[in-house]
């Protein structure tokens, strides 16, 4: 069973994207730092998929780039909040969305599809490289979404995304999690996956020689409000089922306010700053091919002559 301090309420996250998709690209600075990371990456391997699905594609930026970068593919670009699709869409994508099952492999270049990563309405083996930036960290369960991505990528396709770790947010967790009246505490900050239970769930969803490293990276803001505006404008809120309930007024936002100040970067008199730590888990894996099996699934055993 999933703790509710990391259970997402999908409904919540779903509502909150997409009331953020008009103000997400004017907000989303670290997203583009991350993905600018992942496409250089991908300098490094060789590869020419002919599907690539971008699973939490948001208003459809990397979809826009790989699409660049690999002319002759086929890009579908999958979020679960229907408006930030519609914002792919208005700035590049073709496609209708009534016959989208029936163009999805067809001769359209982009296609869209809203769905749920835990649940991919996509072929066995049908794409050749799966690509997902900052979005799988609102999966309830990552070893679904593992083997769903692992289902759908074709043997010897790859695996390249990126997601949050428990770092994030250290700030404004600390400061939500004192107590911010007489009643008791509240939390407002999502938890997020160690890199290294990544690892080992990507070991259990079949991926081979998967590669994980971390970097850490600070925003700075001249006061919590600012911190809030910017999750806000992503949709960023918490969605865990373990959050706080009820309403949060200006006497909790005040001591918000006093409590983040212990973080302070030098004196707001000269001009310090509020930090905002984000810790960004990058990682990579191969599908392996496919073993051969007979009819009852044991995988047949090769003798070889002996040497003489």
């Amino acid at each position: 069973m999933i703790d509710d301090i990391y259970r997402i309420d999908k409904v919540r996250a779903r509502a909150s994207f997409g009331r953020a998709a008009d103000t997400y690209d004017a907000a989303a600075v670290l997203q583009k730092q991350v993905r600018e990371e992942m496409l250089s990456r991908l300098d490094l391997v060789k590869i020419n998929p002919q599907v690539i699905l971008d699973a939490g594609c948001g208003t459809g930026a990397a979809s826009h780039a790989l699409q660049k970068r690999f002319k002759k593919s086929q890009v579908v670009s999958l979020d679960f909040a229907l408006p930030m699709l519609q914002k792919t869409r208005s700035t590049g994508a073709n496609v209708d969305f009534l016959r989208h099952f029936k163009t999805l492999f067809g001769g359209a270049k982009q296609s869209l599809l809203c769905a749920d990563i835990e649940s991919l309405p996509l072929a066995n083996a049908s794409a050749g490289l799966i690509w997902s930036n900052l979005a799988i960290q609102w999966c309830n369960d990552l070893d679904a979404a593992l083997q769903e991505f692992h289902r759908v990528l074709q043997p010897e396709g790859l695996l390249m995304f990126s997601t949050f770790g428990p770092d994030t947010l250290k700030e404004l967790r600390v400061a939500t999690s004192q107590k911010t009246s007489d009643e008791g505490s509240h939390t407002s900050v999502n938890r997020f996956i160690d890199m290294h239970d990544i690892g080992d769930a990507l070991v259990r969803a079949g991926f081979s020689a998967p590669v994980l490293d971390v970097e850490r990276f600070t925003l700075t803001y001249d006061d919590v409000k600012g911190v809030m505006r910017d999750l806000k404008s992503i949709g960023a809120h918490n969605a865990t089922d373990g959050r706080a309930r009820g309403l949060q007024g200006r006497g909790f936002f005040t001591k918000l306010e006093e409590n983040y100040e212990q973080f302070r970067l030098g004196a707001k008199s000269d001009g310090g700053k509020l930090p905002a730590t984000f810790e960004v888990v990058y990682g990579h894996a191969w599908r392996g091919k496919d073993k051969p099996v007979f009819d009852d699934g044991v995988s047949p055993v090769t003798f070889r002559p002996r040497n003489k």
